[in-house]
C-alpha cells in the first residue's frame, strides 16, 4: 500500500485501527512514534546495486490509555513529515514491537488496516545458484494414451 492510499482512507474514517496477521487488533492506545523515510542501498548476492525507499510507521503500544490517534491527526503527522523529510509516495512499511520489531506491509480491508507479514528472498536466483523448482507433472498427462516414441518426451 502506498502513502497516497493511507492518506486517502484516513479523510474517511473516524477511527484507526490496525490488526496483525494473526487477527488481533493493535490495541486502540497504540501511538505512531515515527513516521520517515528510510533508503536501502544495497548490493545483492549477485553483485547488483540495489536502491530502495520506503515510508515507515512505527506503532507503539503504550501505557497512555486517555488518549488515542485520531485519522486527522495522523493525517497531519503524514503530511507534516513529507514536507520536512521530502518523502515521495511509496511503499509502506509499519514496524510494530512483538518479541521483538516485527517488519509488516500494509493493506486496508475497507475497516481497517492490515499489517502483512512481509518474506525475506534472494533477489538474484538466477546469479548465486539456487536451483529452480522442478515443474511437477504426471507421465500420464505426457503420453496422452500414445505410445512411447523417440523424441515424444514421454522418457
Amino acid at each position: 500500500m502506498k502513502l497516497s492510499d493511507v492518506k486517502s482512507q484516513l479523510r474517511n474514517l473516524e477511527t484507526i485501527s490496525f490488526q496483525l496477521p494473526n487477527g488481533e487488533l493493535v490495541p486502540n492506545h497504540f501511538h505512531v512514534t515515527e513516521v520517515g523515510k528510510i533508503t536501502k542501498h544495497f548490493v545483492d548476492c549477485g553483485g547488483t546495486v540495489r536502491n530502495e525507499e520506503v515510508v515507515n510507521f512505527q506503532l507503539w503500544n503504550a501505557n497512555d490509555y486517555d488518549h488515542r490517534l485520531h485519522p486527522e491527526k495522523l493525517l497531519n503527522i503524514i503530511e507534516l513529515s513529507e514536507k520536512v523529510l521530502g518523502i515521495g509516495d511509496f511503499e509502506i512499511e509499519v514496524e510494530y514491537q512483538a518479541e521483538t520489531i516485527g517488519k509488516y506491509s500494509l493493506d486496508f480491508d475497507g475497516k481497517r488496516f492490515l499489517l502483512l507479514n512481509k518474506q525475506t528472498d534472494c533477489l538474484a536466483q538466477d546469479k548465486c545458484g539456487i536451483p529452480v523448482e522442478k515443474q511437477k507433472i504426471r507421465l500420464s498427462e505426457m503420453n496422452n494414451g500414445s505410445s512411447c516414441t523417440p523424441g515424444g518426451g514421454c522418457c
